[in-house]
């Protein structure tokens, strides 16, 4: 789908890169930290960042593939400021430590930006039908903190670091007078978790565990933490924003252990599925774009504001996750 060229309201569409829709805008005063960049679209933002002048502290688990993604970018972006520093988001003991080393620097922070290490891919929805799911998905496991790990990686661990970061962000938003953006990148299987959409009861039940399912579950509560925190933020009165998106369907290399389906996404991915320049353009686009100054507690996909699920919009679920994970992480 992504030959269409139809424009929509923002003036971008999924064939946008995330340099396109970025083009012009000046990052120079900006400090940033996206998670899970050492590769994908979390290396594609924290790259496009660097070239309209953020300066980008890039949080990896394997610090040795953070700095090489940050040597790559400094080859491609001469002038890049950008810095990685460890951080495990399935550990909360981790989690703490990069919060701690963080605000030990004293730099301000504009914008955070919370994307999987190793983010699910849209494609799976096309390529197998539930009743195969055990194909690849991912297997039960818990954290280090016993934690179901897809909930402890892809929520737990971004709740807490968001918690940890935010008085730095608003510090910096009141000094800077500039607003202060945080954008959970989320996906469509958001809509496709469990019936009761957070099984608060059975997080880590390992009877009931759907791999499908929990990343469902985990994307859920990438959504519901943004509006909520979104909630949070306007009765402060403060100048940062939460909100949350849908990156698309991205070629990967996400199936490289499975040839059979590797084969079919190198035939048919470049004409149904966003390249890794495409799929980081919306959450460049709800980081840096003046159209999204002011919004929050929104749902964005190819760069305008989408629908997210029934689910994702009842705000008695998001104020139980809230609480729900914040006895989690104390």
């Amino acid at each position: 789908m992504w030959f269409l060229s139809k424009k929509d309201p923002s003036g971008f569409n999924p064939n946008s890169t995330a340099e396109e829709v970025t083009q012009g805008i000046d990052g120079s005063a900006l400090t940033a930290i996206v998670t899970g960049a050492s590769s994908g679209i979390g290396a594609e933002t924290a790259r496009v960042l660097a070239l309209q002048g953020v300066h980008v502290i890039m949080g990896v688990r394997n610090i040795s593939a953070g700095r090489q993604v940050k040597e790559t970018i400094i080859k491609d972006v001469p002038q890049a400021k950008i810095d990685a520093l460890e951080l495990d988001l399935s550990s909360l003991a981790s989690v703490r430590n990069f919060a701690s080393n963080y605000n030990s620097l004293g730099l301000p922070l504009n914008l955070l930006i919370l994307t999987d290490e190793h983010r699910s891919n849209q494609i799976i929805a096309i390529l197998w039908q539930s009743n195969n799911a055990g194909i690849m998905a991912t297997p039960f496991a818990l954290s280090k903190d016993k934690i179901e790990l897809q909930f402890a990686t892809n929520h737990v661990g971004h709740f807490l670091l968001t918690n940890l970061l935010l008085d730095t962000m608003k510090k910096t938003a009141r000094e800077s007078r500039k607003e202060g953006r945080i954008v959970n990148v989320s996906s469509r299987r958001h809509k496709f978790s469990y019936n009761e959409g957070i099984q608060f009861d059975k997080i880590n039940d390992q009877s009931g565990y759907n791999g499908l399912s929990a990343y469902g579950q985990s994307k859920l509560a990438n959504v519901l933490h943004a509006n909520e925190l979104a909630r949070h933020l306007k009765d402060e009165g403060v100048e940062v924003t939460a909100n949350s998106l849908h990156p698309g369907a991205i070629a990967t290399n996400l199936f490289r252990q499975h040839s059979i389906i590797s084969g079919i996404v190198n035939v048919i991915g470049k004409h149904v599925m966003k390249n890794v320049e495409q799929g980081a353009a919306t959450t460049c686009y709800v980081a840096l774009h003046p159209d999204v100054k002011g919004v929050s507690g929104k749902y964005y996909a190819d760069c305008n504001i989408a629908e997210a699920s029934h689910q994702a919009n009842d705000p008695g679920l998001a104020k139980r996750l809230w609480d729900f994970t914040m006895s989690l992480v104390h």
